[in-house]
């Protein structure tokens, strides 16, 4: 089995996307400032605020965000009008600084995580399988490497074998109760994984929107930078399942490895 042209040049786009550097080049890009720099503007507390705010704005926005959309595979999404949305609470952001986090930040991933709903359901997904609403969490996942991350839990497919076995209970667990208030710890703990990573970019963001004179303007164009980092993950990961569907997950996985990015 072979992929024809047009899936061969989506699966290269896809690696592109995923492989490519993370949030933090893409602010540095935009501010024009080192994002360290952002670092040391921050308060010693944000590290343990990041935590607990990206945790309750991810169980918040599983509670929210996939159950609007209707389930109609295919259809083209709607990637501005989510970058909109999260462009104006970015504004609100920017205007009140730091202490707006934990207001500004589960909007904007309601928005997101909708959004990353809406792509998947472009590429194929049905939106309504639990597997599937997962999946699209597990997204907010990518693009940021903890610390203590080494080599071999580097890069996408590393990811996903991390997250593997808990989205599968958890998946279980949403397929015969739903996604509720009294979540149960395997949701819980899933959540917890994936914000380990995404707490990573969050602060990243949050620096970024420090660096003085970046104000209400700056924090919208930094949340649109924030959104589009995953709805271009969001593609990549969907346009790698759907061809997982197609072909099987091997045969994709060693056409991925074998793609060789330009530099």
């Amino acid at each position: 089995m072979q992929l024809t042209d047009t899936e061969f040049q989506c699966l290269h786009q896809a690696k592109q996307l995923l492989e490519n550097p993370g949030l933090a080049a893409k602010l540095t890009d935009y501010i024009g400032t080192p994002i360290e720099k952002g670092f040391a503007l921050l308060p010693k507390s944000i590290s343990s605020t990041v935590t607990k705010v990206t945790q309750a704005a991810l169980m918040k926005a599983s509670q929210a965000a996939l159950y609007t959309l209707k389930n109609q595979p295919g259809t083209q999404s709607s990637n501005k009008l989510h970058k909109l949305g999260v462009a104006m609470s970015g504004g609100a952001g920017g205007f009140f600084g730091l202490s707006a986090i934990a207001i500004e930040l589960p909007i904007s991933t309601t928005i997101m995580l909708r959004s990353i709903a809406d792509i998947a359901r472009s590429e194929g997904e049905v939106i309504t399988e639990p597997e599937t609403q997962l999946a699209c969490l597990s997204v907010f996942a990518l693009g940021g490497n903890t610390a203590d991350d080494d080599q071999s839990e580097q890069g996408y497919f590393a990811v996903r074998t991390v997250l593997a076995n808990s989205i599968a209970e958890a998946a279980e667990y949403v397929a015969s109760k739903g996604v509720s208030k009294e979540a149960a710890p395997m949701l819980v703990k899933l959540v917890a994984m994936i914000a380990e990573r995404f707490g990573i970019q969050v602060t990243q963001k949050v620096a970024a929107q420090a660096v003085p004179a970046i104000g209400a303007a700056g924090g919208m164009v930094i949340n649109t930078l924030f959104i589009s980092h995953f709805q271009d993950m969001a593609r990549g990961h969907f346009v790698v399942r759907r061809l997982e569907r197609k072909y099987g997950v091997t045969l994709v996985r060693q056409w991925y490895d074998d793609i060789e990015l330009t530099p």
